[in-house]
């Protein structure tokens, strides 16, 4: 997921995709303490994303709360 991407979403498409890559994050983590991850780099792209949603939503709160 590219940041472009991203902004194109509104606020609650975002907040979805954070819902849904955070249950993915969990999965993974859970696979990894049981041994059965397969792909260890998909773990670190989806903290990546998870931290890229966080820091669109919070780019769009800020910007309406400077127009409001």
């Amino acid at each position: 997921m590219s940041a472009n991407e991203l902004r194109d979403k509104t606020p609650d498409q975002l907040r979805d995709d954070l819902v849904n890559l955070k249950k993915e994050a969990f999965n993974l983590r859970f696979q990894q303490a049981t041994g059965q991850l397969e792909n260890p780099s998909r773990l670190r792209s989806v903290k990546r994303d998870v931290a890229r949603v966080k820091t669109i939503l919070n780019e769009k709160a800020a910007s309406a709360a400077t127009d409001a």
